[in-house]
């Protein structure tokens, strides 16, 4: 016969023993599921987001940089050139273009720096010695630098070393050819640049000794050039300048010297533009409205939840767009009949790209080439007539600026992050002492049953045993 106790044991299988880790493991794991799910799916978003943004802000800074940069080759700001560059040729220097050009220009005389030659030893090598003693140079203004020559460089080569590490002005070269060795020394260009030398020498007879120069040749010294400023005549005007490199004659352009030529005019100018600007604003066009078309579809409603753009709502984008289409509108000159770029044909469609009018385009550009040059790339970009690459750059700083909407979206988006981390952690802590409360319960569970088992165990033997008795 089968008892009641026997049927509760094998009902809850405690004959052979209850699995209660793997009871605990899935109960567990039947609770975090979609506790985790909610969470790391939340976190795959915002994770996305992150990124979409940064993308975003990326695109924008490549964008704006890659339009300067463009704008300011020479292929739409022009070359500086010379029609005699034997005679003076010229250069750009950054920060803005030359004005006043072309101009015509007169070399009257070049500037030239005092050179000092000693007398030729005959035998002697760039280290043999001099002498030793001191070596003072007096600069027109009456600044002193002296050298001491002594065992460390008691040579030609030595003297000449302890000179050109002075940087007082004057430089110093050893000579040997077949007449012997000599020291060189010169000066700086221009009339203000000249230079005296005193010695005294250890040993009168020293090389050392014959070193001296006060503005009289010598019987050892003997100066090849006089120091003088460069003359020019610049459209009428004289100038005088103390080198041959001029940098402060014509804003924004180097004026190389290369030889006297008076009598002569050369004629300086800035070529055009060798590159159509209609092609620029063509590329400016179709690499925009790859920017916004990968906008578009980052903000993107989709037809559901699930096909809706990773930043679609996102308010920092949604100003980001704004800002953009409104660049067409905005005023790149204050003066002249086009004024922005929607003037000349460029227009912002409803989706936020960009339309190119070629026909309005070509007009514009027919009628005042140079005033559409100037509004799109002035030689000089100010607060009423930017150009467009400080628009753009203008734009990028607004968009990107502290406290605006694309910063504080990224702001709110890393701190999601930080907190889907945390819920992720705090979970993990739950779920370890759910675990360790089932366990306890289950285990002593188990604990009662195994005392249950033991007691009917001990019935059974007492029933069978009073069953034969009774027989």
């Amino acid at each position: 016969m089968t008892s009641v106790g026997s049927s509760i044991i094998s009902a809850l299988n405690a004959g052979s023993g209850i699995d209660t880790s793997a009871l605990v493991s899935n109960l567990v794991k039947a609770t975090r599921e979609p506790k985790e799910t909610a969470i790391t799916s939340r976190q795959t978003l915002n994770t996305s987001r992150i990124s979409a943004l940064a993308s975003a802000a990326s695109s924008l800074d490549t964008f704006a940089d890659a339009l300067t940069e463009v704008l300011s080759g020479t292929a739409y700001t022009g070359t500086a050139s010379s029609n005699d560059a034997s005679i003076a040729s010229v250069s750009l220097l950054s920060g803005g273009s030359p004005t006043g050009l072309p101009a015509q220009l007169t070399v009257e005389q070049l500037a030239t720096a005092r050179v000092i030659s000693s007398g030729a030893t005959s035998g002697a090598t760039s280290s043999t010695a001099i002498g030793t003693g001191s070596f003072t140079i007096t600069s027109a203004s009456g600044e002193t630098t002296t050298i001491t020559i002594d065992s460390t460089n008691n040579s030609y080569a030595g003297l000449a070393s302890a000179i050109n590490a002075t940087n007082s002005g004057v430089t110093a070269r050893v000579v040997t050819d077949a007449t012997g060795t000599r020291l060189v020394f010169k000066g700086e260009t221009g009339a203000d640049n000249d230079f005296s030398i005193s010695v005294t020498a250890d040993d009168s007879g020293s090389v050392l000794a014959g070193l001296g120069w006060d503005g009289a040749n010598s019987g050892t010294m003997t100066s090849t050039s006089a120091p003088q400023n460069a003359k020019i005549t610049l459209d009428g005007v004289e100038y005088e300048f103390a080198s041959n490199s001029i940098d402060g004659a014509i804003p924004y352009l180097r004026i190389d010297l290369n030889k006297a030529a008076p009598g002569t005019t050369v004629t300086l100018s800035m070529s055009q533009p060798t590159a159509g600007l209609s092609d620029l604003l063509k590329e400016f066009v179709d690499a925009y409205n790859t920017l916004m078309k990968a906008l578009n579809t980052a903000t993107s409603t989709g037809t559901d939840s699930s096909t809706a753009g990773v930043l679609n709502g996102v308010s920092g984008v949604r100003d980001m767009k704004r800002q953009l289409a409104a660049i067409t509108s905005t005023p790149l000159s204050a003066t002249g009949a086009y004024r922005t770029l929607a003037d000349i044909g460029i227009t912002t469609n409803r989706d936020g790209t960009l339309t190119l009018d070629t026909a309005r385009l070509a007009t514009a550009m027919e009628n005042d080439p140079e005033g559409v040059t100037n509004m799109v790339n002035p030689k000089v970009s100010t607060t009423v007539n930017p150009g467009l690459s400080t628009l753009m750059d203008t734009v990028r700083d607004n968009i990107q600026k502290d406290n605006g909407p694309l910063k504080l979206a990224q702001e709110r988006y890393a701190a999601l992050a930080k907190d889907f981390t945390k819920q992720l952690e705090d979970l993990d802590v739950k779920m370890a002492s759910y675990e360790e409360h089932l366990t306890g319960i289950y285990s002593a569970m188990e604990t009662r049953l195994s005392a249950l088992k033991a007691t009917q165990s001990y019935l059974e033997q007492q029933i069978e045993m009073w069953n034969n008795s009774s027989n």
